[in-house]
Protein backbone atom coordinates (compact mmCIF):
# COMPACT_ATOMS: atom_id res chain seq x y z
CA UNK A 1 0.00 0.00 0.00
CA UNK A 2 1.38 3.06 -1.09
CA UNK A 3 1.55 6.02 1.37
CA UNK A 4 1.88 9.29 -0.29
CA UNK A 5 2.18 12.74 1.36
CA UNK A 6 -0.36 15.43 0.10
CA UNK A 7 -0.52 19.13 0.35
CA UNK A 8 -3.67 20.02 2.10
CA UNK A 9 -5.09 21.55 -1.02
CA UNK A 10 -4.26 18.30 -3.25
CA UNK A 11 -5.74 16.17 -0.19
CA UNK A 12 -8.99 18.09 -0.35
CA UNK A 13 -9.53 17.81 -4.08
CA UNK A 14 -8.91 13.90 -3.53
CA UNK A 15 -11.51 13.76 -0.51
CA UNK A 16 -14.26 15.51 -2.64
CA UNK A 17 -13.96 13.31 -5.74
CA UNK A 18 -12.62 16.05 -8.41
CA UNK A 19 -8.86 15.42 -8.49
CA UNK A 20 -9.01 11.72 -9.69
CA UNK A 21 -5.38 11.09 -11.30
CA UNK A 22 -2.26 11.20 -8.81
CA UNK A 23 1.17 11.68 -10.80
CA UNK A 24 4.47 11.30 -8.70
CA UNK A 25 7.40 10.89 -9.51
CA UNK A 26 8.89 7.60 -9.99
CA UNK A 27 8.44 4.36 -11.02
CA UNK A 28 4.96 2.90 -9.56
CA UNK A 29 5.14 1.68 -6.47
CA UNK A 30 3.50 -1.84 -5.61
CA UNK A 31 0.14 -2.08 -3.85
CA UNK A 32 -3.76 -1.68 -5.29
CA UNK A 33 -4.75 1.11 -2.28
CA UNK A 34 -3.24 4.25 -2.32
CA UNK A 35 -3.12 6.01 1.50
CA UNK A 36 -3.21 9.93 1.34
CA UNK A 37 -1.74 11.46 4.36
CA UNK A 38 -2.46 15.68 5.17
CA UNK A 39 -1.41 15.65 8.57
CA UNK A 40 -3.07 13.77 10.80
CA UNK A 41 -5.66 13.44 8.11
CA UNK A 42 -5.61 9.68 6.10
CA UNK A 43 -7.62 8.79 3.02
CA UNK A 44 -7.41 5.45 1.55
CA UNK A 45 -8.64 4.33 -1.83
CA UNK A 46 -8.04 1.90 -4.62
CA UNK A 47 -5.62 2.52 -7.47
CA UNK A 48 -7.56 1.96 -10.63
CA UNK A 49 -4.81 1.79 -12.97
CA UNK A 50 -1.25 2.93 -13.51
CA UNK A 51 0.59 4.57 -16.26
CA UNK A 52 4.23 5.48 -16.09
CA UNK A 53 5.94 7.99 -18.88
CA UNK A 54 7.63 11.27 -18.93
CA UNK A 55 5.12 13.69 -17.57
CA UNK A 56 4.56 15.10 -20.96
CA UNK A 57 2.97 11.65 -22.07
CA UNK A 58 1.08 10.84 -18.46
CA UNK A 59 -0.23 14.37 -18.32
CA UNK A 60 -2.11 15.30 -21.26
CA UNK A 61 -5.16 17.53 -22.90
CA UNK A 62 -7.22 14.62 -22.13
CA UNK A 63 -6.71 14.15 -18.24
CA UNK A 64 -5.27 17.23 -16.64
CA UNK A 65 -7.74 18.52 -14.82
CA UNK A 66 -8.35 15.13 -13.14
CA UNK A 67 -4.54 15.79 -12.05
CA UNK A 68 -4.81 19.38 -10.91
CA UNK A 69 -8.60 20.84 -10.65
CA UNK A 70 -7.37 24.41 -10.76
CA UNK A 71 -5.62 24.22 -14.00
CA UNK A 72 -7.10 25.85 -16.94
CA UNK A 73 -4.42 24.90 -19.36
CA UNK A 74 -2.17 22.07 -20.04
CA UNK A 75 0.61 24.17 -19.21
CA UNK A 76 -0.50 25.57 -16.22
CA UNK A 77 -0.89 21.91 -15.28
CA UNK A 78 2.43 20.73 -15.83
CA UNK A 79 4.06 24.27 -14.79
CA UNK A 80 2.13 22.85 -11.23
CA UNK A 81 3.80 19.70 -10.96
CA UNK A 82 7.00 21.01 -12.22
CA UNK A 83 7.43 23.75 -9.14
CA UNK A 84 6.91 20.60 -6.66
CA UNK A 85 9.52 18.29 -7.89
CA UNK A 86 11.98 21.12 -9.41
CA UNK A 87 11.95 19.23 -12.86
CA UNK A 88 10.10 17.56 -15.97
CA UNK A 89 13.22 15.17 -16.01
CA UNK A 90 12.40 11.52 -15.44
CA UNK A 91 10.06 8.54 -15.33
CA UNK A 92 6.29 10.04 -13.48
CA UNK A 93 3.69 7.86 -12.76
CA UNK A 94 -0.16 8.79 -12.80
CA UNK A 95 -2.20 6.50 -10.15
CA UNK A 96 -5.97 6.58 -11.50
CA UNK A 97 -7.86 6.34 -8.45
CA UNK A 98 -11.54 5.28 -7.53
CA UNK A 99 -13.81 7.88 -6.50
CA UNK A 100 -13.90 8.46 -2.08
CA UNK A 101 -16.89 6.62 -0.41
CA UNK A 102 -19.33 9.55 0.43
Amino acid sequence: MPLFMAKKEVFAWIKAGTKTIDVRKGVPRRGEVAVFQSGANYLELPIIKKETGLLIEVIRQDNFTLIIPTATTLKEAIDYLQAIYGSDVGVFTAYHLDQPKK
